[in-house]
């Protein structure tokens, strides 16, 4: 009996260590690198908020219950969409109908800039458009924002992935919460209808008579302005929902100039803020920690004011160069974050060091891995940044039933 009772133990461990293996995804041989550190860390000592969030995510990929928000906030690494969509698609892979809702979308094409590989964007008419490294108009949590006077300006998201692989998800929605302001109304133009919104004060909300994965806004009450900050998309449902918010340009000091951060972050509700900032910190002629400590820790606070169970994980600047030379500050800022997680009791994922540190974006290139700048990645670059993430974080879940 008890030879019986071992065995089927015995299996029961297997498959469970099997199934948390088979979670990990592939990453190609970087000499250079060094995967054995890839891990997220707590500098400061276990992460109560850290370790909240994990066991929502174990609840709902064990159960499917439960709701799970992620968003990432960065530049151009974030903005360009393909390091978010490798970290979303191998989450959504986890569990079958894991669809929570898309989230927070921009019209980015309608401000002349480049719309994340997620989903595509497009416009008619004459706009306007501002970015928070030099903010001209009002602005939230998307870091940018569109205006537009114009009585034919209109712009349609659709949730169709530029860059499809075999595990990507299909997302459709029928809530539309659009966040702006001004004295125009927006009105989402269907194919055969127009569906008018109802207005709580700071954003126009939307119900749809049925799921839809492309949408289409126009404008009435002419004559008139209204500015765009950003679109959530919704479905009525409990899920995973993975937004990816970024700025070409922005540094940590850019965000802090939203006056409406807070507010729409609110609505986003997340459960786990990855903060990608930092590149374009390292970009002057010096770099200053305490300064650069100061605005991450405002960051921070910011998003603890809207969730103060929300847990964070800080990822290091990757290793850059500048004209013929790695970038010297980017090892300083690396222990910046560090003593930022600490000191915060945030997480980390130290991005620097697992890359290889000083000078190992030359490596990268060689294997063929980032731009032609030595600063960023290209396509296969940064699904190799999603691939690693996703292991890292599928390492700190594991550990919770080890």
């Amino acid at each position: 009996m008890k030879r019986t009772a071992l065995l089927i133990l015995s299996l029961i461990l297997a498959a469970t260590l099997a199934g948390a293996q088979s979670r990990h995804r592939g990453i190609p041989s970087l000499p250079f690198a060094r995967p054995d550190r890839n891990e997220i860390r707590y500098p400061a000592g276990e992460s109560e908020d850290f370790d909240y969030f994990l066991r929502r995510l174990d609840t709902l990929l064990m159960t499917g219950r439960g709701n799970v928000r992620i968003v990432q906030i960065g530049g151009s690494h974030v903005q360009g969409g393909t390091w978010t969509s490798q970290l979303r698609r191998n989450l959504m892979s986890l569990r079958y109908g894991m669809d929570g809702g898309r989230g927070f979308v921009f019209p980015y094409s309608a401000a002349a800039t480049n719309t994340p590989t997620g989903y595509y964007t497009s416009y008619t008419g004459q706009w306007e458009s501002s970015r928070c490294i030099k903010p001209e108009m009002r602005m939230g949590v998307s870091g940018i924002a569109v205006s537009t006077a114009d009585p034919d300006a209109t712009f349609a998201v659709d949730l169709a992935e530029r860059d499809r692989a075999a595990w990507s998800p299909a997302f459709m929605f029928k809530d539309v919460d659009i966040l702006g302001y001004g004295d125009l109304e927006p009105v989402l133009l269907m194919e055969k209808d127009t569906v008018r919104g109802t207005f709580d004060g700071r954003l126009w909300r939307y119900s749809l008579p049925h799921f839809v994965e492309w949408i289409s806004v126009g404008f009435t009450g002419f004559p008139g302005r209204y500015t765009v900050k950003g679109m959530y998309l919704d479905r009525p449902s409990t899920g995973l929902t993975v937004s990816e918010i970024g700025v070409n340009g922005a540094a940590t000091s850019s965000f802090l100039r939203c006056e409406d951060f807070e507010e729409d972050l609110s609505l986003l509700a997340p459960d786990l803020v990855i903060f990608s900032l930092g590149i374009n910190d390292i970009q002057g002629t010096e770099f200053n920690p305490d300064r650069f400590a100061s605005n991450y820790g405002r960051l921070i606070n910011a998003v603890r004011r809207v969730n103060p169970r929300c847990a964070i994980l800080l990822t290091s600047v990757n290793d850059s160069w500048r004209r013929y030379e790695a970038n010297p500050f980017g090892a300083l800022e690396a222990k910046a974050l560090e003593d930022i997680a600490r000191e915060q009791k945030a997480a980390l994922w130290d991005l620097f060091d697992i890359m290889g540190g000083y000078g190992s974006m030359a490596s990268w290139q060689e294997a063929g891995l980032t731009a032609n700048d030595k600063i960023h990645f290209n396509k296969e670059g940064y699904t190799v940044l999603g691939n690693l993430m996703f292991n890292a974080l599928m390492e700190k879940l594991d550990e919770r039933t080890r």
